[in-house]
């Protein structure tokens, strides 16, 4: 039995997914290989649908009795692709018979309702180009990566949004997508014939997709692909220590997002944000093994051992790490167990709260007029108070910016420490709680009033303290400390 206000352990513990949220459409993606469809129109936005249809597949009747200078030469050239029939009149009810989906660019409201009221009775779904209420069906932002494609909509809130979406998107797809999803197609009866439903079958397309954001396939990459289809190849599970940043789900590298989107499991620690877990594999269990100063805490001997026992079942274990895993993350300690084990295991470093807190305060680390070295120290040990073996009187070296981290409690003997050691007592000093987070608080002053400026901040933050010349530009500018009311200059 634990002392009254002692921190003990704890189990993991599962966390669900967060329940969707309400959609504003339902995104469908049809398949009008050898259909019919219907176009009305005679200007540029009834060819550019014209356009997408034939090269959805389908077989396009275009009415149009004036068509303008970008259907006409969409007409020539899908004539003769045989994907486009021009119709030379107005569009009729009877034009609708036998059609999969119906565009029309009407004139007006009127001849809108009409559209839309002969495709009802058709059965036929169909789109008013610019007058969604009369619609069916809406057109996304296409991102084409064939077989891959990706549509994103606004409900028509804001088309101009959905095109810088979809220019967001085209730098993270590389072109070469369109040949591992090909090369996918192939593989995928093989896959099904000779792998088990569940792990294996996952193992193998987990394979596929790491590769998939790289150069085109080769015949290599085919090759490997093919040994998970091998008699009795058994699917091994695997480990990745991915850093979550400080908070800000922004600051995520792309190898982070592609971690959490193909993760069997995530275990995360108390300080990663719902934001950053949100980005997890929505089918992903997720389990909290948090470790807080002070607080109950998993014990690291039942994190190691839960890394292994669902690595050995087969599964991708992503384990989610505040900051980065190698900057007082214990990485050290799981990567060693999983070596004994045999557990394949790689990292992917987070930008560590310090480079946050800099970027935050508009402040370099190592500005080449006030530092020479930057040094990351912890705040605490196991037992709560500041490590014995710090040499003090290196970290009071004038060309030196040091981190504190985890540092709250003991920021008052952070203070006599350096103090002792021969720092000034007017050297710049910062606290920072909640790094990168909306609920960001800030404390700047000098060293000699540290431990009262932290004392004053908001309880139950993660706390950073900074110490060294370079904070001193953050002293002279208040106005790049105080960013709103909710991240205000304690004084």
């Amino acid at each position: 039995m634990r002392e009254a206000g002692t921190p003990g352990s704890r189990r993991p513990a599962d966390a669900g997914a967060t329940r969707l949220g309400r959609l504003a459409l339902l995104p469908l993606f049809v398949d009008l290989d050898g259909r019919a469809a219907l176009v009305a129109g005679d200007g540029p936005a009834a060819a550019w649908k014209a356009e997408l249809l034939a090269a959805a597949g389908a077989e396009v009747r275009v009415a149009a009795p004036a068509p303008g200078p970008e259907l006409t030469r969409l007409l020539a050239a899908g004539a003769a692709a045989g994907r486009l029939l021009h119709l030379p009149r107005p569009w009729l009810p009877g034009d609708l018979d036998g059609t999969a989906v119906a565009v029309a660019d009407a004139a007006d409201g009127d001849e809108a309702r009409r559209f839309a009221d002969a495709a009802r009775a058709a059965g036929v779904p169909c789109n008013v180009i610019d007058r969604p209420a009369f619609g069916t069906f809406q057109f996304g932002s296409v991102v084409n990566r064939s077989p891959v494609v990706v549509a994103i909509a606004t409900k028509g809130a804001a088309p101009i949004l959905a095109q810088a979406i979809r220019r967001r998107i085209e730098t993270l797809l590389p072109p070469s997508l369109s040949d591992w999803a090909a090369l996918a197609a192939r593989m995928r009866c093989a896959v099904m014939d000779r792998l088990a439903p569940g792990a294996a079958r996952r193992a193998f397309w987990e394979a596929l997709s790491e590769r998939a954001f790289g150069p085109a396939p080769t015949a290599h990459d085919e090759a490997a692909l093919a040994t998970f289809l091998a008699p009795h190849a058994a699917p091994g599970g695997r480990v990745t220590l991915v850093g979550a940043g400080p908070g800000d789900p922004g600051l995520l590298t792309l190898n982070a997002v592609r971690a959490l989107q193909s993760a069997d499991v995530v275990l995360f620690d108390a300080l990663v944000s719902d934001a950053v877990l949100e980005l997890a594999r929505r089918e992903a269990r997720r389990m909290l093994v948090g470790k807080r100063g002070g607080r109950d805490s998993c014990r690291q001997e039942d994190i190691n051992d839960l890394m292994v026992k669902l690595a050995r079942q087969g599964r991708h274990v992503v384990r989610l790490k505040a900051g980065d895993p190698s900057v007082f993350g214990r990485a050290g300690e799981e990567l060693e167990r999983l070596a004994v084990e045999g557990i394949p295991a790689t990292v992917v470093p987070g930008i560590t709260a310090a480079s946050a807190m800099a970027a935050s305060l508009g402040v370099s680390l190592t500005h080449r007029d006030s530092a020479r070295a930057v040094r990351f120290v912890t705040g605490h040990t196991r037992d709560g108070n500041l490590p014995d073996d710090v040499d003090w009187n290196r970290i009071a070296e004038p060309a030196t910016t040091t981190v504190f981290y985890m540092g709250a409690r003991t920021a008052a003997a952070i203070r006599d420490r350096l103090l002792a050691a021969g720092m000034a007592r007017d050297t710049p000093a910062v606290a920072v709680g909640a790094v990168s987070r909306p609920d960001e608080r800030r404390w700047t002053g000098p060293l000699g009033e540290l431990a009262d400026g932290v004392a004053a901040m908001s309880p139950g933050h993660p706390v950073l303290i900074g110490v060294g010349d370079v904070w001193r530009a953050v002293r002279a500018s208040p106005d790049a400390v105080v960013a709103s009311d909710e991240r205000r200059e304690i004084a």
